[in-house]
């Protein structure tokens, strides 16, 4: 028997390109286990020192009389975790001057539902039949925003988003950025908020201080909520490679995470944000989740009460992906043939080498076809160019997204591979 679904039942649990890229991946490793090299993820490294630190945080939590057990055996408030919340204030107030408190800090079961809640909150169908979207000023942008909308569909007239064009600057013999194109930039009656990740998930494009500046004042101007996803960022995790000065207003909502200092597995997004946000989120957690899970929260507050986390984030884990990134680079420039007419993205910060064929012959899917043949899973650029009114554009279809967080062997051998399948296409 197959029962009929609702509009939010198709939207959600009929399959979007994160889920199946998920799947693939999940179902190519269990075939072909330690021969497939994972270069499509977004999985953290295991970075020897900081896998000490939680070894040894999880040791002081069973060690500490009642630690253990109130981790595991009790619900915290929706919002998160009172004292973690105060940890969290407190750190930004102390080091960087941010008029926050408590009330400004709400924890999420991980980033992405974060995200979730935010958009469907902020953007969609409202009570008198208007709809507004959610501005992306900068595309590519991370795949995981894509599905999001409970009521709308990614490449319908309906969708979510609404996605502006960037600037496209050669910086390189084999490098280029992109920019925001602020003239194609409009702030209409129907965009409810802009979002921005930084570093941006899929290209490790970080903007510019001077940037994120003025989207700030134009959304301010606007009265709408500039939403900056900071889960590679400053001051932690630390995974960015150029400086820049964390950020944040009344009218700004940033999004943290403790996935890419090493902990994916405790699901710990934090959110900074007017006290309104933030009871918005903690009512809706408490529908949709009941609360949050303690562990994340148990494990990182003594590092934010004593500011370890920031000493961690600047010696431990911004110089490791920073010497991964610089490793990454290396091979590209030793597999790619310099005549072909690849481009890699600036990269300032994440996990992940941005690559651009130029004229390709075969689209970046089929590309990624091929190269799923061969045992190397990428991720094809398409999927991050969602929200763009021009589905045609052939650069959305030229470009795939590849990680270096995996061992060196592993990124080494599957970038070879990628560059020998490139090569093929360009000559056929």
């Amino acid at each position: 028997m197959v029962w009929e679904l609702s509009k939010f039942g198709q939207q959600l649990g009929c399959g979007s390109g994160i889920g199946e890229l998920m799947d693939d991946l999940g179902h190519a490793l269990a075939k072909g286990g330690d021969r497939v090299r994972m270069l499509g993820g977004g999985q953290p490294a295991h970075i020897p020192h900081m896998d000490t630190i939680w070894r040894k945080r999880m040791q002081e939590i069973v060690d500490e009389p009642g630690q253990l057990e109130h981790a595991l055996g009790h619900y915290e408030p929706p919002a998160g975790n009172p004292e973690f919340r105060v940890a969290v204030a407190n750190l930004f107030r102390e080091e960087f001057g941010w008029d926050v408190g408590a009330e400004n800090i709400g924890v999420t079961a991980g980033g992405q539902t974060a995200f979730f809640m935010l958009f469907n909150a902020l953007a969609g169908s409202f009570q008198d039949g208007k709809r507004k979207k959610i501005l992306l000023p900068l595309v590519p942008e991370y795949i995981g925003y894509a599905n999001q909308s409970v009521d709308s569909g990614t490449d319908s007239g309906d969708s979510l988003f609404h996605a502006v064009k960037p600037r496209i600057e050669m910086t390189g013999d084999h490098e280029f950025k992109y920019r925001v194109d602020f003239d194609a930039l409009e702030l209409t009656d129907d965009i409810a908020a802009v979002c921005v990740s930084r570093p941006t998930n899929p290209t490790g494009n970080v903007l510019t201080d001077a940037e994120v500046e003025q989207l700030a004042d134009l959304c301010s101007e606007k009265q709408i909520p500039l939403i900056i996803d900071n889960a590679y960022g400053a001051p932690f995790p630390g995974a960015i490679y150029t400086e820049v000065t964390p950020v944040w207003n009344e009218n700004i909502i940033l999004t943290l995470s403790l996935s890419k200092l090493g902990l994916p597995g405790t699901r710990t997004g934090i959110v900074i944000a007017q006290p309104e946000v933030i009871r918005w989120l903690s009512s809706m957690m408490s529908i949709i989740g009941l609360a949050n899970a303690n562990i994340g929260q148990a494990l990182v507050a003594p590092l934010i009460e004593n500011r370890e986390v920031l000493r961690l984030s600047k010696e431990v884990v911004q110089p490791f992906y920073s010497e991964k990134s610089r490793q990454a680079q290396s091979w590209v420039r030793e597999f790619f043939d310099d005549s072909l007419p690849y481009q890699i993205h600036r990269n300032e910060g994440a996990f992940f080498l941005w690559m651009w064929f130029k004229d390709l012959p075969i689209t970046s899917f089929e590309l990624y076809e091929r190269l799923k043949q061969r045992d190397v899973l990428v991720v094809p650029g398409n999927y991050f160019f969602f929200g763009l009114d021009d589905s045609k554009w052939r650069h959305r279809d030229e470009c795939i997204r590849v990680t270096f967080t995996m061992p060196e062997e592993t990124v080494r051998d599957g970038y070879r591979i990628i560059a020998e399948e490139v090569s093929k296409a360009y000559a056929e």
